[in-house]
């Protein structure tokens, strides 16, 4: 009998499974897993196919061994400027949806972070239950120095993970915060040495799938539900948010400095 979810010709993924454990990897080598439209519709596919199957007890999501991702491509942002506005609106809900629909899985979501994971990268893992790190990992949000907002509907889950105060300094800074950081503030949960990151993430989804997982399934829905009761009231204009940074001279110069290598000059216009 056909399955979907390990018969797929995936293209930008990699999906494997031992016993109740599934994994899959981020697999565009090419451009350091920047997150492209196929990517997120491919972990979005994955993430949907897991969702509900009653067969796996845990996820693993991991990168290469070197890095998680890159972040958003932003060679795809730039293809935008050709929709309409409405049209802009919807495209702007890959990243979104791609982050909702990892959250949503049922089993425990462990994700094994090795290098540097950027952006959208950081809000995938972040849209997982657990984190385990390798020394000389690192976490960063560039899109406030780039001259947008953070949106992907993330907030609320660092600030739930960090704190409002840490959730500030992580999300407008735009700095890379490491393994031992990650560990103080409490977005990771294991830190490794080096190159041990998807070893320590095995370890986290044979703990779990060697529990009772109707309970271990109703936890995690408690939890997610007491800490997320009131992220959509909070996040459902982000996307707008962020077509109108997009849309500022402070985004153009932005990039335009990202580029350049050189301090931007903002001016709120």
């Amino acid at each position: 009998m056909s399955d979907k979810l390990f018969d797929h010709p995936w293209r930008t993924i990699r999906v494997e499974r031992r016993e109740h454990i599934v994994e899959v990897a981020l697999n565009r080598p090419d451009a350091r897993n920047a997150l492209n439209g196929d990517l997120m519709e491919e972990l979005t596919e994955a993430a949907g196919l897991l969702r509900l199957r009653t067969d796996v007890r845990a996820v693993i999501l991991k990168g290469a061994d070197g890095y998680f991702s890159a972040g958003a491509d932003l060679n795809a942002s730039q293809q935008r400027t050709s929709l309409s506005l409405i049209e802009s609106r919807r495209a702007v809900m890959a990243g979104p949806d791609m982050c909702r629909a990892w959250s949503e899985i049922e089993a425990v979501t462990i994700a094994a972070i090795e290098g540097y994971c950027i952006g959208g990268g950081a809000a995938l893992v972040i849209a997982c239950d657990f984190r385990v790190m390798g020394e000389g990992a690192y976490l960063r949000l560039p899109e406030v120095p780039l001259g947008m907002n953070m949106s992907w509907r993330s907030i609320p889950k660092i600030a739930a993970l960090v704190g409002p105060s840490r959730a500030k300094q992580f999300v407008m800074f735009g700095e890379a915060v490491d393994t031992a950081t990650c560990l103080n503030w409490g977005f990771a949960d294991e830190g490794v040495p080096k190159g041990e990151a998807v070893t320590a993430a095995r370890r986290w989804a044979d703990k779990v799938a060697a529990l009772p997982p109707l309970p271990i399934r109703m936890t995690k829905e408690a939890v997610n539900a007491v800490t997320q009761a009131t992220a959509q009231a909070s996040i459902y204009m982000d996307r707008d948010q962020f077509l109108l940074a997009t849309s500022s001279q402070d985004y153009r110069e932005g990039l335009a400095a990202f580029r350049e290598k050189r301090p931007g000059k903002f001016t709120g216009s």
